[in-house]
């Protein structure tokens, strides 16, 4: 997948992406530190692979910084906006793409901490940072997106759930974004292939990913979707400040 973005186009930009070390985030930064962006990589337990991001950035000509944060815990979120404050002085771009639920191990409610409480809490905290005519965007799916018109697997329920509360939580900011010029878009996709979600759904629930492609037609890799969430920092805000990627006519709007 080719950089969607014009080479050049976000010098002196400084982005900030959650969950940033792999996958979507990690492609996401790739783009937007070609396009000439300060990036900061962020990770929960993945530091070797942020490392190396970073390092194949700067070999690359670019700036990029690596900050691990555990979003459900405060102190550590507060750790990493100063971290960004000390580094780059504010922010641009806040793509919050972290996102979980379905890892084993974890509290009952893990989902919601991190769907949307975790989401919330970084938003408020970055808020300092972020410079009149900055933009906030949220990764989300269709099934999450869409669930309380269209049922999703159960497997993921859970998830679903928790990521419309973060996306609801988020959207009440509106007024606060709006009154300080910041924008706000929410990146809706279909099931992403390639991604540890579809994994472990597909884990679950064999065929599930199959019979999604077969009923979409298309489904987009990690490359083509973090394309979009890139687009997405730049590109005009849609109505009802949702950017849909992927087919929606098996999903029933609100």
């Amino acid at each position: 997948m080719s950089n969607p973005l014009v080479p050049g186009s976000l010098a002196e930009k400084n982005i900030l992406v959650t969950g940033s070390s792999r996958g979507i985030g990690a492609d996401t930064v790739r783009y937007f530190a070609e396009a000439g962006a300060r990036v900061v990589i962020n990770y929960r337990n993945k530091e070797a692979r942020a490392v190396k991001l970073a390092d194949q950035i700067r070999a690359a000509g670019g700036t990029a910084i690596t900050v691990g944060a555990d979003l459900t815990d405060p102190v550590s979120v507060q750790a990493m906006f100063d971290a960004v404050r000390a580094e780059f002085g504010s922010l641009d771009v806040l793509v919050l793409n972290a996102s979980g639920g379905m890892e084993s191990g974890m509290a009952e409610d893990y989902a919601m901490q991190l769907n949307r409480d975790a989401q919330l809490n970084v938003l408020d905290s970055a808020m300092p940072l972020l410079a009149e005519g900055s933009r906030v965007v949220f990764v989300t799916s269709h099934q999450a997106h869409f669930i309380r018109t269209t049922p999703t697997m159960p497997e993921y329920i859970p998830v679903a759930l928790s990521k419309r509360a973060g996306e609801d939580a988020l959207r009440a900011k509106l007024p606060e974004l709006t009154e300080r010029n910041i924008g706000f878009v929410v990146v809706s996709g279909d099931m992403i292939e390639g991604t540890i979600t579809a994994t472990l759904l597909e884990r679950a629930n064999p065929g599930a990913i199959s019979s999604r492609k077969d009923a979409a037609g298309k489904l987009y890799n990690v490359g083509e979707f973090a394309a979009e969430v890139a687009l997405a920092a730049v590109q005009p805000i849609p109505e009802n400040n949702t950017r849909y990627v992927g087919d929606t006519s098996d999903f029933i709007a609100e």
